[in-house]
């Protein structure tokens, strides 16, 4: 794929114990809620603008479906902070946030085969809520989608996540990825991977986490 030349990803997968921590989840989003008043990470407005070019690339329109770290910056911007969700979700925020890094988390039990990149044919089932209601959508023809077995688990790269998948505190098997351009340094991406990866043993110190590096593969 050459959308995305020097793509390259951390992926953290864990083995959860109980949550015996719940707090630290809202203060890491707080303390980074709050670094974004500051200017934050010296890249991010590179790297973010470098997600919004690849967006384009496969027609997606970035102001309107901008990339997850994007979209939660200008929550912050307009709004001074973001509710707490649950203690996992608020760390993977935070740390999306800090770093101005798309940072998926995902219930890995309920993935059928191994997650990967994918050209979309426009086929594939994404599950989602419309209306308040379950809802079943299909990507676009050429959208780049994170999917299964099953369909996609993810739209638009990093846009939006699909219900059967979503991550919450009581999973058992997790999974995160944290998604990186060149714009960003490389040892940025190692700092922000460590920082979850501290972030989940302070929440579930019994959890087993492996952490590696990922480059682009796709289907």
């Amino acid at each position: 794929m050459t959308l995305a030349p020097g793509f390259r990803a951390r992926s953290v997968s864990v083995s959860a114990s109980p949550i015996v921590n719940p707090g630290f989840g809202q203060q890491a989003l707080d303390e980074a809620c709050r670094s974004i008043a500051t200017g934050g990470a010296a890249w991010a407005d590179a790297h973010l603008c470098a997600w919004a070019e690849v967006f384009r690339k496969f027609g997606a329109k970035p102001q309107r479906t901008p990339c997850s770290a994007e979209a939660l910056r200008k929550r912050v911007l307009k709004e001074g902070r973001l509710p707490s969700i649950d203690p996992v979700v608020d760390l993977y925020n935070a740390v999306s946030l800090r770093y101005a890094i798309p940072v998926g988390g995902e219930n890995f039990a309920a993935y059928v085969g191994i997650p990967r990149l994918a050209i979309a044919d426009g086929t594939e089932g994404f599950d989602t809520i419309k209306d308040g209601a379950p809802a079943l959508e299909a990507p676009e023809r050429g959208e780049v989608v994170w999917r299964d077995d099953v369909g996609v688990t993810c739209r638009r790269w990093n846009w939006r996540q699909g219900v059967r998948t979503r991550l919450a505190a009581d999973a058992k098997q997790m999974w995160f990825v944290l998604e990186s351009l060149p714009e960003m340094p490389i040892t940025a991406l190692q700092e922000a991977g460590d920082a979850l990866v501290d972030g989940l043993r302070r929440l579930m110190p019994d959890s087993a986490i492996e952490a590696r590096l990922i480059g682009l593969v796709t289907q």
